[in-house]
């Protein structure tokens, strides 16, 4: 059985890319929000984002977090970051920048997210702990292999990860 999985990604410019991701398979993926949803839960500003948030979290055993050129230390992908950590979920990234979009572009490599995050009982970067992986291969296609190949490995190392640090 798929591991039930959340996934955080900067929507605007990689939603393309984040559904590439999601259509693999290999782990169930929290329902993508709609444009007129997402437009709907912002009005209702910060509470109603944040009870968004975790009714998508709910029931999720890891968080991968989609890494594109701007994800790193956006607001809400680093409150999904110690929301998932905090509540005992596997956290995990993986670089998304060589997928293609429907416009068949690729975007430029983002900083690690996880470099803006802070681990509470050690101050250490999250990054010192958890994984962000950058897929292998020299075009969208090998790289959307790799992730493929190893997206559930990563989410059960992330799972593991977060046993050991509590």
């Amino acid at each position: 059985m798929p591991r039930r999985c959340f996934y955080s990604f900067h929507y605007v410019p990689d939603s393309q890319r984040a559904a590439q991701v999601r259509q693999i398979g290999s782990i169930e993926g929290n329902r993508p929000a709609r444009d007129n949803d997402w437009h709907s839960i912002t009005r209702g500003g910060n509470a109603a984002i944040k009870r968004w948030i975790a009714d998508q979290m709910y029931g999720r055993s890891c968080t991968v977090v989609l890494v594109g050129s701007e994800t790193a230390n956006r607001k809400w992908i680093n409150h999904e970051i110690v929301e998932s950590w905090d509540s005992g979920m596997g956290v995990v990234g993986i670089h998304i920048y060589g997928l293609k979009n429907l416009a068949q572009q690729t975007s430029t490599r983002g900083p690690n997210p996880f470099d803006f995050v802070t681990h509470g009982p050690t101050g250490q970067k999250l990054s010192r702990i958890v994984n962000c992986y950058d897929p292998q291969g020299y075009d969208s296609k090998a790289k959307y292999a790799w992730i493929r190949q190893y997206l559930s490995d990563a989410v059960e190392e992330a799972i593991e990860i977060r046993r050991a640090n509590r």
